[in-house]
């Protein structure tokens, strides 16, 4: 079950990629036609497959923990930092960039996908997709928390491919239709993401907390059958 909160993360997380990444599904899709959907499923097929490539390196660390019995204490300080970055309004992509390592990695995928952009057709859109799924982005690091309190390579993979597939839809349309969007509306969909994030915060802390919320309603009779003291 925990596997479709990454598809979930990945449905209305995009509402965040549409302001990051929306710019380079544009470029992709070019025009709205139907001959642009071709090269805009293989540019979010490149994304997806990148993703599930670091699910899969993340699985096997996951697995470390799980072992260590540390996974537990890790998905409640993610939680408590997910809270932060949505109440505080926190850029985590800036404060990313600003480490000079991943400054240098961002400059290299830039220019990697501007070399590929060029090129066009099919293999061009998924290798630009590819290095797509490598930008620092906050939303695919908090996927990537998910993958490895999974504790496996196959499930962290499995994680990070769902989160993926998540993002096809809102990203599909922004590539189609993207111009057709409004400014107001892409704000709108800018200023729903921290309530989002807040969500899966508090499904991170309770996770972490294993805490369970009963699956029906009988525990209400049974309560009620218990004695009680008078």
């Amino acid at each position: 079950m925990f596997l479709l909160t990454a598809f979930t993360i990945g449905l209305f997380g995009s509402l965040h990629c549409v302001g990051m990444c929306g710019p380079i599904a544009l470029a992709v899709g070019g025009q709205c036609s139907v001959v642009s959907i071709r090269p805009l499923l293989l540019y979010n097929l490149g994304r997806t497959i990148t993703y599930s490539v670091l699910g899969l390196l993340i699985g096997l660390i996951g697995k470390g923990l799980f072992i260590a019995g540390l996974q537990q204490s890790l998905s409640i300080v993610v939680g408590i930092m997910l809270l932060a970055v949505a109440l505080f309004s926190i850029n985590v992509e800036q404060k990313i960039v600003n480490i000079p390592f991943m400054a240098r990695l961002l400059f290299s995928l830039k220019s990697g996908m501007g070399r590929w952009l060029k090129k066009r057709g099919g293999t061009g859109s998924f290798m630009v997709g590819t290095f797509n799924g490598l930008l620092p982005c906050g939303l695919v690091y908090m996927a990537m928390v998910g993958a490895l309190s999974t504790g496996n390579w196959w499930t962290g993979a499995a994680y990070m491919a769902l989160f993926g597939l998540g993002t096809f839809p809102l990203m599909l349309l922004t590539g189609l239709a993207g111009h057709q969007i409004s400014l107001k509306a892409r704000a709108f969909l800018q200023k729903a993401y921290p309530i989002f994030l807040v969500l899966f915060a508090l499904l991170f802390i309770f996770r972490g907390m294993n805490f369970q919320v009963p699956g029906d309603f009988f525990f209400l009779e049974k309560m009620g059958e218990m004695p009680l003291c008078h």
